[in-house]
């Protein structure tokens, strides 16, 4: 019995905390989702040096509230403006050819990233069922802040 409450009590403790985190996954995989459930794309535009975007990730992705919101309402997506990843985007393919792995800090921009008009980061946005952009928000926002916007 103790055996059968022990593993009762692991399973939900894994449930609870897999439910308190957003479920991020790439801009592919999210525009394959979209096509068999529509959904709009909440993309996280970001670099991994500054300041502001760690805060985004380090507070607002954190306040239980708006993971819950994102969760439910959107298909969440990490994008790394400086990164190396290939993506493909309204029928375009998109790379970082000066990427360099070697550079500490600030790296050359993704050709995405270009490509969407990022004005500052973070840059947030909301992306329809037909990849376009509904909403851009430019710069870190307290969860408060974040919800009455998305709200």
């Amino acid at each position: 019995m103790k055996k059968i409450l022990l593993a009762l009590f692991l399973i939900i403790g894994t449930i609870s905390i897999q439910a308190q985190e957003i479920r991020w996954i790439s801009l592919d995989e999210a525009l394959a989702k979209q096509k068999k459930s529509p959904k709009a794309i909440f993309m996280d535009v970001y670099t991994d040096w500054y300041g502001p975007c760690k805060m985004l990730d380090k507070d607002t992705f954190q306040d239980p509230e708006v993971i819950d919101y994102i969760n439910k309402n959107y298909y969440a997506v990490k994008f790394n403006a400086e990164g190396n990843n290939v993506v493909t985007f309204k029928g375009n393919r998109f790379s970082n050819p000066g990427f360099d792995p070697n550079r500490k800090g600030r790296n050359s921009a993704h050709e995405l990233t270009a490509f969407l008009k990022v004005q500052g980061y973070p840059s947030i946005y909301i992306i329809d069922k037909n990849g376009d952009t509904q909403q851009q928000i430019i710069g870190y926002k307290t969860h408060e802040e974040l919800l009455k916007i998305l709200r």
